[in-house]
């Protein structure tokens, strides 16, 4: 039968395992691992290319990698306690849902630097980071020579006819057609090689179009 002073004893001994972990390697590690999360939050802001920009999503990168840091400092200190930490973790569920792939890409980066900076590697985390981002940043910047575009056009039956001859001019691919009983809404994709959006203007004056919208295209569309 386990006895209070049992317990007691076995507590003593889990804090002498937690005593190879110094005050001033958790403070250093978690500094260093702050100054990489907010550098991973600046080239995501500088870089990224979607429509809508989550600073909440951002700011997870940087909490991830101070979290990561203080999970890989704890389990360092215990083997038992390692591996009953991989057990909880593994029936963790993360339901969020990523549309961009490049959003993993961050995620998986900054979990990777709290990982390095937790087992003290910080020269790892360090450069392994700035040459992560140098990248990032160079491809960002590299120019796209065309540029993915939803055109929706809402129309009656009578702007048919005149409609098909301007969107072969764009070369439109129809992605989604509804009908309705008074109109007709179409959706197509187009690649822009600038920002000229004049046509809109053209499709705006077509007797029977009511409205056109155009819509930058990041691979996800829902209707």
């Amino acid at each position: 039968m386990t006895t209070f002073e049992d317990i007691i004893k076995k507590s003593v001994l889990t804090l002498e395992s937690f005593r190879t972990v110094s005050y001033y390697d958790v403070i250093v590690g978690l500094i260093i691992s702050f100054a990489i999360g907010m550098f991973i939050y600046a080239i995501y802001r500088k870089t990224f290319r979607g429509v809508v920009y989550s600073y909440n999503y951002n700011v997870s990168f940087v909490l991830m990698t101070m979290i990561t840091t203080l999970v890989i400092m704890t389990i360092s200190t215990n083997i038992v306690l390692s591996l009953g930490m991989v057990g909880a973790l593994s029936i963790v569920r993360f339901r969020t849902a990523v549309k961009d792939p490049l959003d993993i890409v961050y995620m998986f980066w900054a979990i990777s630097a709290g990982i390095a900076t937790g087992a003290k590697i910080y020269p790892l985390a360090i450069g392994g980071s700035l040459i992560i981002g140098l990248v990032i940043f160079w491809m960002s910047r590299r120019k796209i020579k065309e540029e993915a575009f939803l055109l929706i056009i809402r129309h009656t039956d009578e702007a048919t006819n005149e409609l098909r001859p301007e969107l072969k001019k764009l070369r439109g691919k129809l992605k989604s057609k509804n009908v309705r009983k008074n109109y007709t809404e179409v959706t197509y994709e187009i690649r822009l090689v600038d920002d000229n959006t004049a046509f809109l203007q053209t499709l705006i004056d077509i007797k029977g179009v009511s409205d056109a919208s155009l819509v930058n295209y990041t691979g996800d569309y829902a209707q």
